[in-house]
């Protein structure tokens, strides 16, 4: 009975081993399900760049003259009346590929970053040292 008993512990160690590695993978199959809220609260850049990308984008174009002064642009959002955004300077597209096509305009604390197919903003790097 003994042995009965040292299997059936076996046999629920397990099962429980594999729902831990099948718990995930179903949740992340439930999660896209679930998407619009969580692009609500915390839309994702459409490009992913590193912190060395910024760095490089800010330093190349931050001395620039601002096109919308106090505007505030958020990721995903479309880009605000008024502002027409300008190539990317050819510098920027050799140093950070990702960027060649999309667009770009400047505020007092921003570069924000266009997609141009949609004129969506893809991405802000913050100015200054907030």
């Amino acid at each position: 009975m003994h042995q009965a008993t040292m299997r059936q512990a076996s046999m629920v160690s397990a099962l429980v081993v594999m729902l831990s590695f099948t718990g995930p993978a179903a949740h992340a199959q439930i999660a896209p399900q679930e998407g619009p809220s969580q692009d609500v609260l915390a839309p994702a850049p459409k490009l992913n760049l590193t912190l060395e990308q910024r760095h490089t984008i800010k330093e190349l174009v931050k001395d620039m003259k601002a096109d919308a002064g106090d505007v505030q642009a958020a990721i995903g959002e479309p880009i605000p009346p008024g502002v027409s955004p300008r190539p990317m300077p050819s510098d920027v597209s050799q140093k950070v590929p990702q960027v060649k096509s999309h667009r770009f305009f400047l505020t007092a604390q921003q570069i924000v970053i266009v997609d141009p197919k949609d004129n969506k903003v893809a991405d802000v790097i913050k100015l200054g040292t907030d």
